[in-house]
């Protein structure tokens, strides 16, 4: 009977939906009506589009909940933050300590003293989950876990991951001192894929062998991803799962849909199969109300006057390109742009100075904007150079 009932009220739904017309059923107050058809059963879940934030469903997402293994999220992200720092490079070779070959839960049973490469040991946390892997990886890069743990923390705050604390590396602890909301998560996976996409290479694995080297001589072990979805749901680029007795069943979840990347966190999900099922739920719905428009930097590349310089004019325009996402219908085709510039610049001129920016509206009301900065470097002229120029002009 309540199976009946849920149709039903589905059904109702719909039939609301098409009376208001698709505009009104893709409002403000609508979204509401679509989200509750949603019936997410986890306590907490988020989606949002990845390149802007915005968040495009919320359920219980500020609620502080033990992450378990999608704590590996930050332990790669710092990785990832110390190889482009040349901090660490993936070629660098890991020795494994007898603390991090001691790791119980998810494993790939490293021993004491095997060597692996950076890039094997991010494949063993971001595919097979190990732990043992994370609290190598760990001491690697800081030195110890303790270290790293506090590094964790550091980048949390300036995230700006205000209901996150990290006690481990990997997530294997049941402290109550060790926890973060689905938000936080959407938090640091965004800038994570956002900033180092490379890290789908290892996402996107689904199976693939390692080989351990140790004393006892070489054996072959296999990865296998304990992200379902990369076999259920065909858009999925990744990212992290993790479960305990505590946390339950968690899930954070990239997806690719014809240019558009979202990102769904399910925390505290009843079983493994209602996460997945759950957080594709939430990309399926991401995708059918999501559009995105895009203007490039290379669109707007324009030339700026510079007063007593060694050139007459300077390059300028954005360096980043705009984005902004509708989930309520709106025709992105009717965006407008207006461009706010300086008539000259004094030298010297730097790269990335400011010299204005263009302003975005749709609907007459304005829906972002971009600076527009100097694309080179521009010398003071002297008094020499001025003087001959100057002649210059005056012959020609």
């Amino acid at each position: 009977m309540a199976i009946f009932m849920k149709k039903i009220r589905k059904v109702f739904v719909l039939f609301i939906c098409l009376l208001l017309g698709l505009d009104a059923f893709l409002s403000k107050e609508a979204l509401v009506v679509t989200e509750a058809a949603l019936e997410i059963s986890a306590p907490s879940a988020i989606l949002i589009e990845a390149s802007t934030g915005k968040v495009i469903f919320e359920q219980g997402a500020d609620d502080q909940r033990s992450p378990a293994s999608v704590t590996k999220i930050m332990t790669v992200l710092l990785t990832m933050e110390a190889i482009e720092k040349k901090e660490a490079s993936l070629e660098d070779i890991v020795i494994v300590s007898e603390y991090a070959s001691s790791m119980g839960g998810s494993q790939v049973f490293l021993a004491q003293g095997e060597e692996q490469t950076l890039d094997t040991m991010l494949k063993c946390i971001m595919v097979s989950s190990g732990n043992d892997a994370s609290v190598a990886v760990a001491e690697h890069i800081a030195g110890s876990e303790e270290a790293f743990v506090e590094q964790m923390n550091e980048k949390a705050f300036q995230l700006g991951m205000v209901n996150t604390h990290f006690e481990d590396c990997c997530g294997l602890t049941d402290s109550d001192d060790h926890y973060t909301c689905a938000r936080d998560v959407a938090i640091m996976s965004r800038e994570l894929i956002v900033h180092y996409p490379k890290v789908y290479d290892y996402t996107k694995i689904w199976m693939e062998d390692i080989t351990h080297k140790t004393k006892q001589g070489e054996s072959r072990f296999g990865l296998s991803s304990t992200n379902k979805l990369l076999k259920q749901y065909s858009y999925t680029t990744g990212l992290k799962t993790g479960s305990t007795s505590k946390a339950k069943y968690c899930i954070s979840a990239t997806a690719q849909k014809n240019g558009v990347d979202l990102i769904a966190v399910i925390l505290g999900g009843d079983s493994s199969k209602i996460r997945f099922s759950e957080a594709q739920t939430l990309l399926t719905y991401g995708f059918g109300v999501t559009n995105v428009y895009s203007d490039a930097p290379d669109n707007h590349i324009t030339s700026i006057m510079v007063k007593h310089g060694k050139q007459d004019t300077a390059l300028v325009g954005p360096l980043t390109e705009f984005r902004y996402v509708d989930i309520s219908g709106q025709k992105l085709g009717d965006i407008t742009c207006e461009t706010v510039m300086e008539k000259e610049v004094q030298a010297p001129v730097t790269v990335g100075r400011e010299v204005g920016k263009i302003v975005y509206s749709l609907g007459g009301r304005e829906i972002g904007s971009v600076p527009i900065c100097c694309l080179e470097e521009i010398e003071k002229a002297g008094f020499l150079y001025s003087y001959r120029k100057t002649c210059a002009n005056f012959l020609l």
